[in-house]
């Protein structure tokens, strides 16, 4: 006769605790040796259990998660990422339902868009979705500037810049964020504690890797089961993940790299038969970190040695004239954000595993809690790339290991496949066939000047401690010259590099000389010579980093900027103040 303990029905926390080991077996089998996609949605499966046994027990605490998703004139690429939210809700099921709507997710759409027609597509998309189940909140010009005006009290200019009324739309995602982040200081906790995740409009919640079919982008991270178990486990104040896909850097800072893939690529098509089958290659799925980026060794990476390898996607066995072909349709995207040659794949490690200290913001695609509020996007009006690492570094400072990163890393997009272009790129202006990077070249070099700055003021106290302003001219001064050397160091290099790649497609004995090919060849000598605008002697970008006076006005700018940062926090810390809801 079975004993009284082995008839005894196992408690709902016992049940809730079966089910997460359940659901570790799953993900262990789910990425051994490989993706097991056939894995994918009984593991989802498994975790809607969990969801429904936490429903059950009827005391759900967990975080509520509010999404800050800037957006400018991208309609199609907001469609793509709230239609990869809804799926994850879907497939994880986090919080579960609450009349008609989940109950733990809810997005602020802050749409920094000017043109009319884009803004009521993104308001029809934003109602869309929110019938679906994902309640929207639409943050728009007309309720940001009701809300700078709450503020008028406060002077804000420094950290949320004074666009015309008029005109108030492309500040730029970092004084976007911020006056987003200033809506969030309007919100009050309720039962369930919340977590603000700030992301982009051109990421999905999705990681990309390889299947049987190839290439594939799938739902297999549940993004907020995993964050809430950190934030309800730890002490972290702000944690930040990576991104897959496309490089979340600049093209200014990738060229020599990809012109060493493209001459390997036409190096190994001069020596092989056109009619041959392509050779196939693996996904570079073990790979350096930051291998897309020439000088990955600022950031304390190994930069790759050899080229990488032509990833084809043409299915079944493609031969290597009509690869020559998908490569040569490629190449454009390079200047829209796309490495097509360093793609960044998914690596397998589980989450909690794959916590650590951080120093690196990643402004689209990190997480933090309400107190945390008082941290804005630092010298946003400088509209400078890399505000995420600078960001990061003196968080880094005044949070210590209450900053983590996680492998948590969301799908990075940057092209749409109909056009192989950006949506919406400040920076990159693009007339008929020429592209000019010159703009974005420039916020690149003074983004990276103010970013090794900041981590040399920050080693000697900055921000908790206010330095001389011979101090940080100095540091600046020094950070400048030396950028300035690595940045003529390499465009050497890529001179160099340049006249190899023209000399190699031009020899008329390589078969993709033939009539059949002319299309294609086209399109290789279309990007050598966007390369030769934007990269070679005469380069625009290249000039304005040169420049005396170009370098004078940025460093009165960003002296400034750093001087202001206390002040500029103190203001801050007023507006949050003011919008804080009152108790009652």
């Amino acid at each position: 006769m079975p004993s009284r303990a082995t008839c005894r029905l196992a408690s709902p926390d016992e049940q809730i605790s079966a089910q997460r080991a359940v659901i570790d077996r799953f993900e262990t089998a789910l990425w051994a040796g490989g993706f097991n996609e056939s894995l994918l949605q009984s593991y989802q499966s498994a975790w809607r259990r969990l969801e429904s046994l936490i429903a059950q027990r009827g005391d759900d605490h967990r975080h509520h998660f509010v999404l800050v998703v800037p957006v400018a004139d991208s309609p199609a690429q907001l469609r793509r990422c709230l239609g990869s939210l809804l799926a994850l809700c879907r497939a994880y099921g986090y919080g579960g339902m609450d009349h008609g709507h989940f109950r733990k997710v809810s997005v602020l759409l802050a749409d920094d868009t000017q043109d009319g027609a884009v803004i009521a597509a993104n308001q029809a998309i934003a109602r869309e979705f929110d019938a679906q189940g994902l309640r929207i909140d639409y943050f728009g010009l007309a309720e940001q500037l009701a809300l700078i005006d709450s503020l008028a009290g406060v002077e804000l200019g420094s950290i949320v810049g004074v666009a015309p009324r008029e005109a108030f739309g492309h500040k730029g995602q970092a004084m976007m964020r911020n006056i987003a982040y200033l809506e969030l200081a309007r919100l009050k906790e309720t039962e369930a504690p919340l977590l603000f995740y700030t992301i982009d409009a051109d990421q999905q919640f999705e990681v990309k890797v390889e299947t049987a079919d190839g290439d594939g982008n799938v739902c297999a991270v549940n993004f907020f089961a995993r964050l809430d178990a950190i934030f309800s486990e730890t002490g972290a104040d702000v944690l930040t993940g990576k991104v897959v896909g496309d490089p979340p850097v600049s093209p200014a800072v990738m060229a020599g790299n990809f012109l060493d893939d493209v001459a390997a690529f036409l190096h190994e098509m001069a020596a092989s038969d056109p009619s041959q089958a392509y050779r196939t290659n693996a996904a570079n799925t073990s790979d350096a970190e930051a291998a897309y980026h020439d000088m990955a060794g600022l950031f304390g990476f190994e930069n790759a040695g050899d080229p990488y390898r032509y990833r084809c996607t043409r299915r079944g066995t493609p031969d290597n004239a009509a690869c020559f072909a998908e490569f040569a349709q490629r190449l454009k995207s390079f200047f829209h954000g796309e490495h097509p040659t360093r793609i960044t794949w998914y690596r397998h490690q589980p989450v909690r595993d794959s916590v650590q200290p951080a120093r690196t913001v990643y402004t689209g695609n990190y997480v933090f809690r309400p107190r945390v509020l008082h941290w804005f996007i630092p010298f946003a009006p400088l509209r400078l790339r890399m505000s995420g690492p600078t960001l990061g570094r003196l968080m880094k400072a005044e949070l210590g290991d209450r900053f983590i990163s996680a492998n948590l890393p969301m799908l990075h997009t940057r092209t749409l496949d109909a056009t192989g272009e950006a949506e919406f790129r400040p920076g990159v202006v693009t007339r008929a066939d020429a592209v000019d990077l010159a703009d974005e070249f420039e916020r690149q070099f003074y983004g990276d000047v103010m970013l090794f700055s900041i981590e040399r003021l920050t080693a000697q106290g900055f921000p908790q401690k206010t330095l001389s302003g011979e101090a940080v001219a100095a540091t600046l001064d020094a950070v400048h010259a030396d950028m300035a050397l690595k940045y003529r160091t390499r465009h050497a290099r890529i001179l160099k590099k340049l006249d190899a790649l023209s000399g190699l497609l031009d020899n008329p004995a390589h078969w993709w000389h033939a009539p059949a090919h002319a299309e294609a060849r086209a399109f290789f000598r279309l990007f050598l010579d966007n390369m030769q605008r934007n990269f070679g002697a005469n380069s625009p970008g290249h000039a304005r980093i040169a420049s005396e006076a170009g370098w004078q006005h940025w460093r009165q700018r960003q002296l400034e900027a750093i001087s202001h940062f206390h002040a500029d926090r103190r203001l801050w810390n007023q507006a949050l103040s003011a919008l804080a809801p009152k108790a009652r």
